[in-house]
């Protein structure tokens, strides 16, 4: 929305995408199901704490100016990137759905503080924090996140809702475009889910690229 859409206001996109991603997330949700890639005990532990990490995070978020929020959350997201790929190796070597419930509700809590500061529906943080918690497999994982992706997106948009900061018409668009690109997506997703390295290795680099750009777009906020 801020760089090929032109939306101009950082917060009302923040609102309003998270409000777009969380439905979407939701919707998305049905095809993973129906593909038995959705693991529903972790997937709602993990979610529940989330929310109340959301609420606190999107009441922090609402407060940092616009830029400095976006290049903070870039760092971020090549940080994670980098822990994911240096994870790849070990990982291929450890049986999955070993859930670790000690690790299982505090990653969820911290994860939904990043989803909300940040206002994301945070996917790409809480597939690692998934597999963290669980070692489950890449594509359970992105399907299990659904459940969380929504419920934190949704959660940072009724904050951002009631502060005013969600355009309503435009998240609409967004939620009919979403789903028609998340039926592609768990497609995809699915064809992929017997290469384990090759699922991760992608969904790093989009995460790379997008946070190059986003800290190339937003690197003057260091010099405010």
């Amino acid at each position: 929305m801020l760089y090929l859409v032109g939306y101009p206001d950082a917060h009302v996109v923040i609102g309003t995408t998270a409000l777009a991603v969380g439905v979407t997330a939701y919707l998305n949700l049905l095809p993973h199901w129906r593909a038995g890639n959705v693991r529903w005990r972790p997937g709602i532990a993990f979610a529940l704490p989330g929310i109340l990490g959301a609420t606190a995070g999107s009441t922090l978020g609402k407060i940092l100016p616009g830029k400095q929020l976006l290049f903070l959350f870039a760092l971020l997201m090549l940080a994670v990137a980098g822990l994911m790929l240096r994870r790849l190796d070990a990982s291929l070597a450890k049986p999955a759905g070993v859930t670790r419930w000690g690790r299982l509700l505090p990653t969820g809590f911290g994860v939904g503080l990043l989803s909300g500061f940040f206002g994301i529906g945070g996917g790409f943080l809480i597939v690692p924090g998934l597999i963290f918690a669980t070692d489950m497999s890449m594509l359970s994982a992105v399907g299990t996140s659904l459940f969380s992706v929504g419920t934190f997106g949704v959660t940072t948009a009724a904050s951002y809702a009631l502060s005013g900061l969600v355009d309503w018409r435009v998240a609409a668009e967004y939620i009919v475009g979403g789903f028609a690109g998340g039926l592609l997506g768990a497609a995809g997703a699915t064809r992929l889910g017997d290469r384990k390295s090759t699922l991760t290795r992608v969904f790093a680099a989009v995460i790379v690229v997008v946070a190059v750009y986003v800290l190339y777009v937003n690197i003057d906020a260091l010099t405010r």
